[in-house]
């Protein structure tokens, strides 16, 4: 294995971690600015108001795409069994 395999590996793991977090990352944020404005809106500065409506659209949405996921992780995965023989 040359040094290059193991930065080409560890890019292409990354960009999956990348990729596969994605989408519940986005639903946190979406959930956290829309919930900041409406405190912004109506001067409520709890912060443990926002908590719950960020986990909740996180676990939906991690459900939701958890099929797709595992499609991405099995695929890669299967990639690099596959690729051993050319690496050693």
């Amino acid at each position: 294995m040359t040094p290059q395999d193991a930065v080409d590996l560890a890019r292409q793991a990354v960009l999956l971690v990348l990729l596969v977090c994605t989408p519940v990352l986005a639903a946190g944020l979406l959930i956290g600015l829309l919930i900041g404005l409406l405190q912004a809106v109506t001067q409520i500065q709890e912060q443990t108001v926002a908590f719950v409506p960020k986990l909740i659209a996180m676990m939906v949405v991690l459900v939701l795409t958890l099929p797709w996921v595992l499609v991405q992780l099995i695929e890669y995965t299967q990639d690099v069994i596959r690729n051993i023989p050319e690496l050693l």
